[in-house]
Order: C-alpha cells, then sequence, then structure tokens
C-alpha cells in the first residue's frame, strides 16, 4: 500500500466498487436514527455532466457523508428529469427514438457521476418518462380533476414556432422560448391547467415560515404571486361613444389616491369592448392583431415599447361628470390581470408615464414628495412612485397616500350606478393558472378521452398508465400523437362510442414537481408512495439547485405539495425544509456553456487528476452560493494539497506502528499542534454543518496539514493525530484518498467512523492576537500571552517590524488599547 505516489486512477474505482459491493449508501426506511434527507435537484440526461453537475453535487455529497458520520440515517437518491423536447429534437436531427436517446444518455451520465464517487443511493434511482413513474403522476392529474384543480379552457398562451409546443409564461426568457430561443407567438387554444391561483393566499403567507430559504428566493415568489389590495371600480362611458351603447368599464387599481391625476382609460387587446370596437374600425383590428403576434408574458409586455390606439370612446371620471378620459387599447394591458382594463396616472406610474408622453397625453401630479414645494413640482420623464402628501386633488389635498385611498374607497362605495356600489374593495393576484398543455410525444400522457357524446371522460384507472406509442415518426413538424390514429382512435369507456385520446402531453415540470416525494418509496406498484414512507421522509432537509429555479419548479413543487396534502396523499404542507442556491461557474469571463466555446470536461479533469481533486476544487473555487471562475491553476492547487496529505500520512505511517489515537495529551514541543487539530475540528464542524461554507472549511484543513508538515518536534503519536484528524475531515470533499490513508494510518472503514469531535479543554487558548494599526490603518499583528499586562502587549506592538518602520521615529501622542484585540498607535 505504501508507494511513492498516490494513483488516483487505480484507487478511486477500487474504492467505488468497494462500496458498491458492500451497498454503503442504501438507506432503510426502518432505520430507528434520525433521519436526514439531502437532494440535490435531479439533471435532465442531456448526455455529459457538465462542472456545474459536479460543484452541485459534490455540496450534496459533503453534506450527506458528514450527517452520516454524525449519526443519522441520511437518504441522498439520484434520479432523472427524463421528459422534454431535446429528445425529440434529437429524434429529428439524428434518426434516433426520443426514448433511445434519453436511455443511452441516463447510462453515459450515470457512470459519469459514479467516477465523481457520489454516496448515493443508487437502488432508488428513477426516471420520469419510466411509465412506472407516471402512472402515477396520471393518478393525480385524475384526483386533481375530480378535485376541481384542473381545469380545461381556452385561453391565450405563448407558442413556440420552432419547438411547435405551448410554453408557461415562465418559459418565456426575454419573449423567447426557454430552450429554443425562438420568438413566441400568442395563440388562443383550448389548455389543461392546474388551478395553482386557488393556493395564492396560502403559497405567499406560508412563505414567511420557509426561514431557511434564501431570502432572495422568497422575493421572488413573492412577487410573482403579486397580492395587491385596491379597489375594483366600475367607470362610466359615454354611450354616444361606444361601438353598441355600452355605457360602463370595470377596472381594478391598487392606487386609487391617484384618481384626480388621470389622463386617459386603456384596454387590454383581447378586452371584449376592445373587440367590439375592432369589428366597426379596420385599423384598430390590425393593431390588435399586431399585439397579439407577441407572447403573453408579463415580462415581454413590461419591456416592450408601449403603444396604443385611441378608439374615439370617452369614460367619464368617478368624481367629475364633466371630465371625460380617452379610451385606448394598449399593447401593455394584460387581460387576464384585474378586468383587462386600467385608467392611467402618468405622474406616478412610469408604464402610464411612459406611454403619456408618447401620446401627448399630459401628467398631473396628485403626490407630492416631503422635500418638495407642491408650487413647483412637476413630473417630466420620470414618474414619482413614492410617498408624499395628495396635491391638485380637491377634497384629498394634504392627505397621506393611505388616508386618501381610504377616503375615495369609502365615498365610492356608498356611490352607486343601477343600483349597484360603484366600486368595492377587492385582493388581486399576479399569479395565474399553470397551463401544462404540450403539443409533443416525449411527455407524459394527460389521461383523459374525448367524446361527443359525454364529454371528456377520464381513463379509469385500472386502464394506467396511459403510455406512449413506440411506433411514431418525426418526419414532419408537431405532435407526432395527432398522426397515430391506433393510439388516439379508442372506444369511449362511458358509452363505447367512437373518441380520441388527449393528445396533448403534460409541461415536464410537472414530472419535477413530485419526484423528491417518489424517492420515499420509489418501488411501490400501487401508488406513488406510501403515506408512512413520505411523512417520515419528508420534507427534505437539505435542497440544493440552481436560483433560476425560483420561480419555475419550486413554486410548482409548492402547489403539488398543498394539493395532494388537501387530497390526503402527504401530512406536511412544504416540500423543502431547507434551501440553497448555488451559484455559476464561469469560465474565460463567461458562464460555461456550449455554445461559448468554454466548456471544462469533468470527464477529462478526473482522468487527469483524478475525482477527489475535481471535487475538492469545485468547492473552493469560493463561497458556494456566489458565481466562481474556473481557473486552471487553481485545480494544480488541489492535487498538490492531496500530494502533500499523502506524503504526510506516509511519513506518519513509517514513524509509529499502526493506530489511530482518538486524543492525545497536549503537552511538550507538539502541544500548539494539538490544539490546531481541536481548533480544526470545531471550525470544520461549524462550516459544513451550519453555514455551507464549504471552502473555508478545505482551507481550515489545508492550515492544519501545513502545520503538521513543519511542527518537527511533535511527538509520532501526537503527529497521527493531526494527520488523522486531516484525513477525516477532509473526508466528505475526497474520499477516495481518505479511505486509502485511513487504512495506511491503520483504521479500517472510514465511512464507519464517527465525526471527530473537538474537545473544549483544547479550544482554550493561552494566547491572543492583537492587530497593530498606526494611524488607524493595519500595520501588523502580535500573539502575545493572553495574561500580558497592558504596558507589555504595547511594548510588543511597537517592536513589530512593519510598525516599528511606519512610525518612523515619530512621537506617538495616543495609545489606544482594546484588550485582547487592538492597538493603535497615533502619531503627532
Amino acid at each position: 500500500m505504501t508507494t511513492e505516489r498516490y494513483n488516483a486512477r487505480e484507487a478511486e474505482p477500487r474504492w467505488q466498487k468497494v462500496w458498491d459491493q458492500r451497498n454503503i449508501f442504501a438507506t432503510r426506511n426502518d432505520d430507528p436514527r434520525q433521519k436526514y434527507y439531502v437532494l440535490e435537484m435531479f439533471p435532465y440526461p442531456s448526455g455529459r455532466i457538465h462542472m456545474g453537475h459536479v460543484r452541485n453535487y459534490t455540496m450534496g455529497d459533503v453534506v450527506a457523508r458528514y450527517k452520516r458520520a454524525i449519526g443519522l440515517n441520511v437518504l441522498h437518491p439520484m434520479g432523472w428529469d427524463a421528459f422534454g423536447m431535446p429528445a425529440e429534437n434529437a429524434a429529428m436531427e439524428r434518426r434516433v427514438h426520443p426514448k433511445a436517446w434519453t436511455y443511452q444518455n441516463i447510462a453515459a451520465m450515470k457512470a459519469q457521476l459514479k467516477s465523481m464517487g457520489l454516496s448515493l443511493d443508487w437502488a432508488r434511482e428513477i426516471a420520469t418518462c419510466d411509465p412506472s413513474y407516471y402512472k402515477h403522476q396520471q393518478k393525480m392529474f385524475l384526483d386533481f380533476l375530480e378535485a376541481g384543480l384542473v381545469e380545461r379552457k381556452l385561453g391565450k398562451v405563448n407558442w413556440d414556432p420552432v419547438d411547435r409546443t405551448v410554453l408557461a409564461n415562465e418559459q418565456v426568457i426575454d419573449g423567447r422560448g426557454w430552450r429554443s430561443g425562438a420568438l413566441v407567438e400568442q395563440r388562443e387554444m383550448p389548455q389543461w391547467y392546474f388551478r395553482i391561483t386557488k393556493f395564492s393566499e396560502d403559497l405567499l403567507q406560508a412563505l414567511d415560515g420557509l426561514e431557511r430559504w434564501p431570502e432572495k428566493v422568497r422575493v421572488m415568489q413573492r412577487n410573482w404571486i403579486g397580492r395587491s389590495e385596491g379597489l375594483h371600480l366600475r367607470f362610466a362611458l359615454d354611450p354616444t361613444t361606444t361601438p353598441s351603447g355600452e355605457d360602463e368599464l370595470d377596472v381594478f387599481t391598487t392606487r386609487h389616491d391617484t384618481l384626480f391625476g388621470a389622463k386617459f382609460m386603456a384596454l387590454s387587446p383581447d378586452h371584449p369592448l376592445a373587440g367590439a370596437a375592432a369589428a366597426k374600425n379596420p385599423a384598430l383590428a390590425e393593431f390588435i392583431a399586431e399585439c397579439k403576434r407577441h407572447g403573453t408574458a408579463q415580462q415581454v409586455i413590461d419591456t416592450a415599447e408601449k403603444q396604443g390606439f385611441d378608439t374615439g370612446m370617452k369614460a367619464i371620471h368617478p368624481f367629475d361628470p364633466t371630465w371625460k378620459l380617452p379610451v385606448y387599447v394598449a399593447n401593455f394591458i394584460l387581460m387576464d390581470y384585474g378586468t383587462g382594463a386600467i385608467f392611467g396616472c402618468p405622474a406616478h406610474d412610469q408604464r402610464d408615464l411612459d406611454f403619456a408622453n408618447k401620446y401627448g397625453l399630459g401628467n398631473t401630479p396628485v403626490v407630492c414628495p416631503p422635500e418638495q414645494d407642491p408650487a413647483t413640482f412637476v413630473i417630466t420623464d420620470t414618474a414619482y412612485e413614492g410617498d408624499g402628501r395628495m396635491i391638485n386633488s380637491r377634497f384629498l389635498d394634504g392627505m397621506t397616500i393611505e388616508q386618501a385611498k381610504e377616503v375615495v374607497a369609502r365615498r365610492l362605495e356608498h356611490t352607486s350606478r343601477g343600483n349597484r356600489p360603484v366600486a368595492t374593495r377587492q385582493v388581486n393576484f399576479r399569479l395565474r393558472d399553470w397551463g401544462i398543455s404540450r403539443q409533443r410525444y416525449w411527455g407524459c400522457p394527460i389521461p383523459v378521452i374525448h367524446c361527443e357524446r359525454c364529454g371528456i371522460v377520464p381513463v379509469p384507472e385500472s386502464d394506467l398508465p396511459v403510455t406512449l406509442p413506440d411506433d411514431v415518426d418525426f418526419d414532419r413538424p408537431g405532435n407526432p400523437l395527432e398522426r397515430h390514429p391506433t393510439w388516439k382512435n379508442v372506444a369511449c369507456p362511458q358509452c363505447g362510442g367512437p373518441a380520441r385520446r388527449e393528445t396533448d402531453t403534460m409541461d415536464t415540470f410537472v414530472d419535477s414537481s413530485w419526484y423528491y416525494m417518489r424517492y420515499a418509496d420509489p418501488h411501490n406498484e400501487t401508488a406513488p408512495f406510501s403515506r408512512e414512507a413520505v411523512d417520515a421522509w419528508l420534507p427534505v432537509d437539505q435542497y440544493i439547485g440552481g436560483v433560476e429555479h425560483a420561480i419555475l419548479h419550486l413554486m410548482y413543487a409548492r402547489f403539488f405539495t398543498k394539493a395532494l396534502y388537501d387530497l390526503g396523499y402527504l401530512g406536511f404542507t412544504e416540500p423543502f425544509a431547507n434551501l440553497f442556491t448555488q451559484g455559476m461557474i464561469y469560465y474565460l469571463g463567461a458562464k460555461m456553456a456550449k455554445s461559448k466555446g468554454n466548456v471544462i470536461s469533468p470527464d477529462a479533469m478526473v482522468e487527469r487528476y483524478g475525482a477527489d481533486t475535481v471535487r475538492l476544487y469545485s468547492l473552493f473555487l469560493g463561497p458556494p452560493e456566489q458565481d466562481a471562475e474556473w481557473f486552471d491553476g487553481g485545480v494544480e492547487g488541489s492535487h498538490r494539497f492531496l500530494a502533500k496529505l499523502w506524503r504526510l500520512a506516509q511519513a506518519s505511517a513509517a514513524e509509529m506502528p499502526p493506530g489511530i489515537p482518538a486524543s492525545v495529551p497536549a503537552d511538550g514541543p507538539g502541544a500548539d499542534l494539538v490544539r490546531k487539530a481541536h481548533a480544526t475540528i470545531e471550525k470544520v464542524t461549524n462550516d459544513i454543518g451550519a453555514r455551507f461554507a464549504f471552502n473555508t472549511a478545505e482551507a481550515a484543513v489545508h492550515e492544519l496539514v501545513n502545520e503538521a508538515r513543519s511542527t518537527e518536534a511533535a511527538s509520532p503519536e501526537q503527529r497521527r493525530f493531526a494527520v488523522a484528524t486531516a484525513v477525516s475531515l477532509i473526508q466528505p470533499y475526497a474520499p477516495h484518498i481518505t479511505c486509502e490513508l485511513w487504512q495506511l494510518l491503520g483504521g479500517e472503514r472510514l465511512w464507519d467512523e464517527p465525526w471527530p469531535v473537538a474537545d473544549p479543554a483544547m479550544l482554550v487558548s493561552d494566547e491572543v492576537t492583537y492587530a497593530v494599526q498606526v494611524n488607524g490603518k493595519l500595520r501588523g499583528q502580535v500573539s502575545v500571552q493572553a495574561d500580558l499586562d497592558r504596558d507589555s502587549v504595547l511594548e510588543q506592538a511597537r517592536a513589530h517590524p512593519n510598525v516599528a518602520r511606519h512610525l518612523d521615529g515619530s512621537p506617538v501622542v495616543k495609545e489606544i488599547f482594546v484588550p485582547g484585540k487592538l492597538v493603535n498607535l497615533v502619531t503627532g
């Protein structure tokens, strides 16, 4: 075993084989120990893992190995988010079936992940494209349908003309499809929707309890849910100006305090009144058609140039019958938020101001900032959206915004038109129902049948799963299921008459909305999981993944959990107790991507340096929550550290018989080394266990190894204790070489060893380090006996070479002394 150099190519596969043969990382559901469920977001099987995967899964693996070492029953599974458009694109480009392409990629990526030495329970592996998985998803869909959580309705959708499928608003990035990059179009199609909006308030309020989630993620979800309290206001219309004598326009507003700043009304292009006007105005009809050639995502609409069409209709101000407002159709108003109509107050809404400036509508400030003179306060190109007092608002002048809102609401609530109040208080949400219909083959079939006689008929549970046909072709664009008569055309389960299957498949985000639950009981054939198993393992104790999933995946997973709770599937309402979002890896100044030609191959790095080196460096790049720059020279540094640790252990093995001392006395010349070992245990335990500070924990072990090498006066037992401590602490990062070294030092199964515990008595240092400043600038540090008096500390501080150089004989006029921390020498 004691060789001159460590051979990672030989050792790493050997230890991986040992772990596999002994089922070291298999997890039992009946284990009586306290559970700990650590999970990284599962990958899409694209064919190769990248350095982002390596960093992500190494983080989870360090946590999993640490939690096992402190005695917990750890679940650390892996699976594949295996449905989706890339497989169909590959089928068209390479003439290979999506199923074959997907499973080939799974095999390749699984081999790569295994080469990284990840402590995964592969016995729980799942793939969302496996009928044994998605048959349970289909049953959930039917249960949601029965419970009123699924709806089929005509809706405006984002159509990706390249992938030829519908996209959710969240899947439209800067007006383009999130996978194809194509400019999306707006279409009206019948779609299946999950009624996530039924949980709007619950999803919002529950965020307050997710204290171990990053605040930025909670803010993003709060903003997406978008709760707003306002007024449902019925503006009167001048019927002589409307297409068919319409006399009323409903508006929802959160800024009813600004009514006296109103300059225009604006309708969504999809508003019924806009449609009625367009039927008599070809120019307006063409404007509406142009608006619909763009997507429905709020982000796209917010960033597009504000455009409008003056319909000639007039609305009447609710407080002044002589005040008439022009009614426009505008491209920045969405029909599915509020009522699809607004009143525009340009002075206090930037969107409205941009629109008003474009069309010369002017603005009237009605809220004056505290520091401004109302007589001279004007708005030009920037709306004022802050707090202040009301101006130019008749009976509201001088009030605060909240006071003005209350007065306006109260007055209009008590004003009637047609036996109804002009206004009512209302709560609105920005969140919209989740459209899950996708016009593609490689997805989970939606288990319903359409019958002309019976309507929508659920597939009987006994007929689940509805599986995808294998004999499909991708020679033409579009969904192959539409062109597969023997699969599409079936008998109605109710009347036996001719019917057809639903050919839309589910959005792949449905697949990933509950996969983490399936890991609790992955081989259950009759149910997605047993209630006992899922309640025992869930919620996930530590979830790790990218912040880019803050809205898409994490919101949907929370919805699914709450829906399944209501249906009795499980006994908890939030899926992830603790969330960590890791940063991106950059190389050559850009995020790693094939399109940018800056991808570093993990395979090549593992082949050259070994998996342990790659794992170490991926976490040494910097704080894991921040983006990091890959530096080739840094990999060499991690490799040199492992070589240094190897040589140190070799030397220790040569100077005393095999054996791992549980503790050694901190006396004699090696006392400082023993104390350093205990301090390192304390540091690494806190950094991994409490703070996810993987990089600083690793740096602390580097320091211990360096001190063990440089402290020649330590006894063999003291050095062995320090070396064994370093091996134990770095084991979660570098599991292969540490297993090798543990045996070399006289141990057996490092993976069975408990985590080292620092002796509190060893953490009390008899020395203290002072920062020494000259005129407030740090010039050095001095370490002195903890009980040294003030004058002696000042004497040593003055004697520090760099301090003496900066004093340069100048008289010290003031000495600032902070016991145990700081000396500041102020010169005249």
